[in-house]
């Protein structure tokens, strides 16, 4: 992604660069997912394909403060492979058709830029990667394999049959929308990566997600302070989105992201609030 030069170039760069979705902040005590049991049916400790589609469409249905477009969703393991694809449309192209990779982007880039025992998210660093960012370069390396991406008929495209399941796409993606996925025991298992609208509506939405099935039980992260502070860690931290980017484009963190819009940035804000992460069982 091209660094913005100002503010508003930011902000429509952000907007242009993944889809949007609706507006709804939810409470804690909901899941957002309609799954009575979110850890009920695991495979290798993951959603199966009908209850992760079942959660994004209905999380996609509520309130995510973007444009209420249809999206992507792509969970990898721990070593990048592609364990599932889906999207919450009635078809492949009722959602953009490009963020179907995006989405296994920045599932992978969430993967990669994670450890056991501290998460970062793809929000987190969009500010690291600028010109003058402390991760400057890091968005040309582990680049999209093509043959992998690109593979496959449009029909597969979401199903359990889609083409990169078992693949490794790779690539890496530097705006909102990629979390790490942690088991209950604190292990770090894959990532998932969410795309389809505007990037701030995306890391919501991929929240929201990671909360319905359960894989939130985030060690530690870069944001701090406020809804932020995680009651569920040592830390006192998470990896949600962090807005402090100044007039000049400087993020004082280091790992900003620039607003989308005022809905998005309050939504986004209260996070870890309204889907507080869960504690490590012992």
């Amino acid at each position: 992604m091209l660094c913005a030069r100002s503010r508003r170039r930011a902000r429509l760069l952000v907007l242009g660069a993944t889809p949007l979705a609706l507006a709804l902040v939810g409470c804690g005590s909901d899941n957002g997912s309609g799954l009575t049991d979110p850890s009920s049916r695991r495979i290798g400790g993951y959603p199966t394909h009908a209850d992760l589609r079942s959660a994004l469409q209905q999380i996609v249905q509520g309130g995510n403060g973007g444009l209420g477009f249809n999206m992507w969703a792509t969970i990898i393991d721990r070593g990048g492979v592609v364990r599932d694809v889906v999207f919450s449309g009635d078809s492949p192209v009722d959602q953009w058709p490009g963020s179907r990779v995006i989405s296994a982007q920045k599932a992978n880039t969430a993967n990669s830029f994670s450890l056991t025992g501290f998460a970062l998210s793809t929000a987190n660093l969009y500010a690291a990667v600028q010109p003058g960012g402390s991760l400057f370069g890091l968005q040309e390396s582990n680049p999209v394999d093509p043959q992998v991406a690109y593979d496959g008929k449009l029909e597969d495209f979401g199903t359990a049959k889609d083409p990169l399941i078992g693949k490794r796409p790779g690539g890496v993606n530097v705006f909102g929308g990629g979390l790490a996925l942690y088991a209950a025991d604190g292990s770090l298992i894959g990532a998932v990566g969410v795309s389809g609208d505007a990037s701030c509506a995306d890391h919501i939405i991929a929240w929201k997600l990671r909360h319905a099935i359960a894989l939130d039980y985030v060690p530690a992260g870069v944001a701090t302070g406020g809804d932020n502070i995680n009651p569920n860690n040592t830390k006192n931290s998470t990896d949600n989105i962090i807005y402090d980017l100044t007039a000049d484009d400087k993020s004082p963190s280091g790992f900003g992201h620039p607003e989308c819009g005022a809905d998005m940035t309050t939504i986004g804000n209260a996070l870890p609030k309204n889907f507080p992460i869960r504690q490590v069982v012992p």
